[in-house]
C-alpha cells in the first residue's frame, strides 16, 4: 500500500483550491488534504474541513478564529488564525504545498513553504511577478521542486526539454482574447463589469477574469514564464487562440514546435502537478480534434489591449517595476469592479502608477521579501491616488 500524498492547500476556498479538492475527493487513496488555509471565507473553509477532515484548518483573518474553532469543535481538527498561523501552516510537514492564495497575501506563505523545503505547485502569480528573482533564488537555494499550475506554464513545462534548454528558440503563451477579443475601443470604453466577467472559456475568480479581459493576465504570465524558463521577454511570444485548446508551445532551433493541448479545465494541470512525476487520472473532458475541426491563432492587438504592452515594458525595466505593475493592476481592477472607473481606465491607471513609481525612485530591485512587501504597499498607495483622480474626473 502506498501512503496518500499529503497536501497543504493555501487558498483552499478559491477556484484553484476547489479544483484541487475535487481531485482529492475523487482519489482519497492517493491524496490527503492535511492542511487547509483560506483568507477570510469562514463558511467555505468550514465546509471543506468537515468534508476532508484535515489535520488543521487556518484562516488569515485573526478575528475569525473563534467562529472557526466553534464550527469545528469536536472534530479533532486543529484550528488557528492570523498571519503567523498561515506561515506556520505553509511550512508544516507535507509532501506538496499548493500555493493558490490570490494577490500579495500569497507571497509570504509560499515563500515559507519554499524555505521549509516543500515541493510547491504554484498558482500564486505574485511570487514570480512581484518577487521573481528572490523566489527563484530561494527555490534554487533550498533545492525545491517547483511545479507550475497555470495551464499555460504547465503546458510549456511538459513540452520543455530540460536537457535541451539551450536549443529552445522561444516559447509561446496562448490567450483566449477574453470577452472583448473582437470588440471596438468604443465598446470596451462602455463595458460593464458584468460584461467583462463573462469569460468565453474559463471559470475563474473575478480579478483574473478581468485581467483576462484586459489581457493583463497574459502579460503577467509572460513575466512568470521569464522566471520559470529563464528566457528574456523577446523570446516569449503571446498568441491569441480563441478556442483555449493549445495552452503553450515550445519552439526549438531545429524547427520543431511542441504544443500542450487540453480542455480548458484547471483540473488537468493540477492533476499533472499532484501526480508528478507520474501520470494520473483527471475527470476532464477529452479532446475530440475532429469535432473541433479548426484551431485558430492571431497576434494580439497592443493598441486595444495596452495592458499587455505595459507588462512587457515592466519586464524589460526589471527591478521593482513588475511588482508595481501587479499592485497597480489589483487596485485598478477593484476600482473597475466597484464602478469607480471604466474598463479602459484600468490600463491607463496602471501606466500612470508605473510612471509615478519610477519618478519617485521606487522601482529599484527589491533585496528581500520585506522590500517587496514594502514596495507593494507604496505602489498600492500610488495606485489609490491615481484611482481617486480618475474616479473624480469620471463623476
Amino acid at each position: 500500500m502506498v501512503e496518500p500524498r499529503r497536501l497543504t492547500i493555501l487558498g483552499a476556498t478559491g477556484s484553484v483550491g476547489r479544483s484541487a479538492l475535487d481531485l482529492v475527493a475523487r482519489d482519497p487513496d492517493r491524496f490527503a488534504a492535511v492542511t487547509l488555509v483560506a483568507r477570510s471565507d469562514l463558511d467555505g473553509l468550514v465546509a471543506a474541513a468537515l468534508r476532508f477532515r484535515p489535520e488543521r484548518a487556518v484562516l488569515a483573518d485573526p478575528a475569525l478564529h473563534r467562529p472557526l474553532a466553534e464550527a469545528l469543535a469536536g472534530t479533532g481538527i486543529d484550528t488557528a488564525a492570523g498571519p503567523a498561523a498561515v506561515l506556520e501552516a505553509a511550512a508544516a510537514p507535507a509532501d506538496m504545498v499548493i500555493g493558490a492564495i490570490v494577490g500579495a497575501a500569497g507571497l509570504a506563505p509560499t515563500f515559507a513553504a519554499v524555505e521549509a523545503g516543500r515541493t510547491v505547485a504554484l498558482a500564486t502569480k505574485e511570487c514570480l511577478v512581484a518577487a521573481g528573482r528572490l523566489f527563484m533564488d530561494a527555490v534554487a537555494r533550498r533545492g525545491v521542486r517547483l511545479l507550475p499550475v497555470d495551464s499555460e506554464h504547465n503546458a510549456i513545462f511538459q513540452c520543455f526539454e530540460a536537457a535541451n534548454a539551450g536549443a529552445v528558440e522561444k516559447i509561446v503563451v496562448t490567450a483566449s482574447g477574453g470577452p472583448f477579443r473582437t470588440a471596438s475601443l468604443e465598446a470596451m470604453r462602455r463595458a460593464t463589469p458584468a460584461e467583462a466577467l463573462k469569460h468565453p472559456n474559463w471559470s475563474m475568480g473575478s480579478r483574473i477574469t478581468i485581467d483576462s479581459a484586459t489581457m493583463m493576465n497574459k502579460g503577467l504570465e509572460v513575466i512568470e514564464a521569464h522566471h520559470l524558463f529563464r528566457l528574456p521577454g523577446e523570446r516569449i511570444e503571446v498568441l491569441v487562440h480563441p478556442q483555449s485548446i493549445v495552452h503553450g508551445i515550445v519552439a526549438y532551433r531545429d524547427g520543431s514546435m511542441i504544443a500542450g493541448l487540453g480542455s480548458p479545465d484547471m483540473r488537468t494541470p493540477l492533476a499533472h502537478c499532484l501526480h508528478w512525476p507520474e501520470r494520473g487520472p483527471a475527470p476532464t473532458a477529452r479532446l475530440d480534434l475532429a469535432a473541433l475541426g479548426t484551431l485558430t491563432f492571431e497576434k494580439p492587438d497592443f493598441e486595444r489591449f495596452p495592458a499587455l504592452r505595459l507588462a512587457y515594458a515592466a519586464l524589460e525595466a526589471g527591478g521593482g517595476a513588475p511588482a508595481v505593475l501587479n499592485a497597480a493592476d489589483e487596485i485598478a481592477v477593484a476600482g473597475f469592479l466597484a464602478g469607480r472607473i471604466g474598463f479602459l481606465d484600468i490600463a491607463r491607471m496602471v501606466g500612470a502608477t508605473l510612471e509615478a513609481a519610477e519618478a519617485r525612485g521606487l522601482t529599484a530591485d527589491p533585496g528581500s521579501l520585506d522590500d517587496v512587501l514594502a514596495l507593494d504597499r507604496e505602489a498600492r498607495a500610488l495606485a489609490e491616488a491615481e484611482l481617486r483622480g480618475l474616479a473624480a474626473n469620471a463623476s
